[in-house]
């Protein structure tokens, strides 16, 4: 599992119903015309990172690390690196700017996976 992977889990949850898909089901009669599908419901990431024990005292909505630190991820260098390289951007640094645009990055991927993000994240 990416990083990437474990923030989207330590916000939204464990998928339940990703586990339960994969399980075998049995054989029934074919429906008359196929089910519709399911909608997916938005996550609120702004109240889930609110709500976390920690959130009073860090500043996950300008800092990348405070952002690991509260979801409880290891914030280094390393993970960070790795964390760009999943989103895309392979000469990360770790400067002031990478992580800028690493928070970024990670709150439109959010967004993209069923996160309601800041519209100031998206910009």
């Amino acid at each position: 599992m990416g990083i990437f992977s474990s923030i989207k889990n330590a916000i939204f949850g464990k998928d339940e119903d990703e586990k339960k898909a994969a399980a075998p089901k049995p054989v029934t009669a074919v429906p008359e015309k196929p089910a519709a599908p399911a909608a997916i419901s938005e996550i609120d990431v702004e109240a889930r990172l609110d709500a976390m024990e920690g959130s009073d005292t860090l500043n996950w909505r300008t800092s990348i690390v405070d952002l690991f630190k509260l979801i409880g991820l290891d914030s280094s260098y390393a993970n960070r690196k790795e964390l760009a390289e999943e989103l895309g951007r392979s000469n990360y640094q770790g400067s002031a700017e990478d992580n800028i645009w690493l928070l970024k990055a990670t709150m439109q991927e959010l967004a993209k996976n069923g996160g309601k993000v800041p519209a100031a994240m998206l910009d």
